[in-house]
Parts: structure tokens; C-alpha cells; sequence
């Protein structure tokens, strides 16, 4: 089984998250295609998503090696094997990839969070833990997108950015939304739950920013996700 299988393993088995929807490179290169099927000139999907992935698996491969900003769109056509032309049919800049991969990464996340049973929903400690958690998780099952969006975002052009900024302010805001439920219910102590939000996040951030550091100590994603909860909730109550 290899890393990311295991990861989606891990997700579905765990006590909190839902099944873990695909997030292989040929899966997001699909989801790709469904929002830029306008601009992308390969007609047939098979061959459309094939390329799409060895594009971004390319993409993410050059930028953790020399960085996105210093890779050139000659280098990734031979990174990935196709030619010039061929890579201008799926996309006619640098810009417009990184935008592709900014969207997955955000509406991964988006998506992600905004699934908790009602259940779950119902428990605000629960919940926030299920959030955590899932974060956690996702994160390890698309490592390099989010290792990039973070490693990249300093030098973002501004649509870019604005994106991205888009993303982390709805984290912190389904984050707050569960905290400010356990604050009225009383299972939280009485705050400022967008503060407490925006704390909590650097914590998320750590997971994948720092991974190696954690795996030296024998700790992985459900252990990690396991310690953060514990540290929120003890300083929440």
C-alpha cells in the first residue's frame, strides 16, 4: 500500500472524520478539468486528465526542487513530457496553473470541513475535535499541494493571493463558528472565538510545514491531530 493509500486509510478508519474523498493526482486533475473546461483544448477526458495530472505531479515535483516562481514553462513541459505546444493546451501561463492548484487546495479544504454529521455537529468540543482532526488528515493525504500553496504564497501575484487569503479566512471561520457554539452552550469559556480561531491555525500548519520534525518522534497525522485536540480543548474549557 503506498503513502497515500495508507493516509486515506487512516482517515476512513478514524472515530471522527468521514470517508476521505480521492485525492490522488489523477482524481484532482479531474476536478481541474470540470472548472477549466472551457480553456482546456483537449477535448477527450481520458487524455485531458492524464496529462492535467502529470502536469501538476510535474508542477509540485519542480517548485519544492527550485521553487515555482524560478520554474520555467520549459521545464515543466520535459518534467512532465510533453511539449510546448502540448502543455499550452491546458494552460497559457504560469499564473493560470497556479491558480489551478490554489483552487484544489482551497475547495479540498473548504470541502472537507464543512462535512460534519449532525451529529458531531450537535457536540461543540466534538466538533471542533472532528475539524482538527480532519484538517489534519487532509493535509497529509495532499501534503505537496499544501506544503506549495504555503511555501509559494510570499511571491503570489495578487489574484492568486486574494485566493488564498480567501481560503484561510474560511478555515478560521468554520473554526470560530464551532468555537462560538461551545462558547454559548457553555462547554467553552466565554472569549473572542475568531482569536482563538486564528491560534488554533498555525497549529494546523505545523502539521504539514514541519511534518519531518513530528516523524523523527515517532508521531504521525492521527497522533498529531489527537495532541492538538487535546491542547484546544484543555485551553478552551
Amino acid at each position: 500500500m503506498g503513502e497515500e493509500q495508507a493516509t486515506d486509510a487512516r482517515i476512513a478508519a478514524s472515530p471522527l472524520a468521514s470517508p476521505a474523498p480521492d485525492h490522488s493526482l489523477e482524481a484532482s486533475a479531474a476536478r481541474i478539468l470540470a472548472r477549466h473546461r472551457d480553456t482546456i483544448k483537449v477535448r477527450k477526458p481520458h487524455l485531458a486528465v492524464a496529462n492535467l495530472a502529470r502536469i501538476l505531479g510535474a508542477a509540485l515535483t519542480l517548485a519544492n526542487r527550485h521553487g515555482f516562481h524560478a520554474m520555467t514553462l520549459r521545464q515543466l513541459a520535459e518534467e512532465s513530457g510533453l511539449s510546448m505546444g502540448g502543455l499550452y493546451s491546458y494552460l497559457d501561463s504560469k499564473d493560470t496553473l497556479l491558480l489551478m492548484i490554489l483552487e484544489e487546495v482551497a475547495e479540498a479544504a473548504e470541502g472537507a470541513l464543512a462535512g460534519a454529521p449532525q451529529a458531531v455537529r450537535a457536540d461543540p468540543a466534538r466538533h471542533l475535535a472532528w475539524l482538527v482532526e480532519r484538517h489534519i488528515l487532509l493535509t497529509e493525504a495532499m501534503h505537496p499541494w499544501f506544503v506549495f500553496a504555503y511555501m509559494e504564497a510570499k511571491a503570489f501575484p495578487p489574484e492568486a493571493r486574494k485566493r488564498a487569503v480567501e481560503s484561510e479566512r474560511t478555515t478560521e471561520r468554520i473554526l470560530a463558528d464551532a468555537i462560538a457554539e461551545g462558547m454559548g452552550q457553555g462547554t467553552f469559556a466565554a472569549g473572542d472565538p475568531l482569536f482563538a480561531a486564528t491560534l488554533i491555525k498555525p497549529l494546523l500548519q505545523d502539521w504539514y510545514v514541519k511534518r519531518s520534525k513530528y516523524r523523527e518522534r515517532g508521531i504521525e497525522a492521527p497522533a498529531y491531530a489527537e495532541k492538538v485536540n487535546a491542547f484546544v480543548l484543555k485551553a478552551l474549557a
